[in-house]
């Protein structure tokens, strides 16, 4: 079975879940034919192993504080922080503390990535 994502136009919350972050599970709230939202919940010393996609990724700090590893850099985002990385850019997540973040993901089209 489908998990519901938002329609066009429906107006999704998106604030920090303060109290209900550590009982909180990733949901992808959008996921069309050109992009994917997901809130991603990490509890603190969760991570992310390496890895890359094809399409761009935004990722913005809701909550907490997340380590970002590209190749031999390192960033931490903490809430109303945003970075933007390149498709194909390798990259790692770590939670330094409980975090929740916007992670917006270009997916290929399949008739784009045919004619390409």
């Amino acid at each position: 079975m489908a998990l519901p994502h938002a329609s066009s136009a429906e107006v999704l919350d998106v604030r920090p879940l303060g109290a209900q972050l550590s009982g909180a599970e990733t949901t992808t709230l959008i996921k069309t034919y050109a992009i994917e939202v997901i809130r991603m919940v990490l509890p603190a010393g969760k991570q992310v192993p390496p890895h890359s996609l094809p399409g761009e990724v935004i990722l913005q700090c809701i909550e907490g504080h997340v380590e970002v590893r590209t190749g031999d850099r390192s960033s931490t985002l903490a809430a109303g922080n945003l970075l933007y990385l390149d498709g194909h850019q390798t990259y790692g997540l770590r939670a330094a503390t409980d975090s929740s973040l916007l992670f917006t993901i270009q997916l290929q089209h399949k008739a784009a990535a045919a004619a390409a």
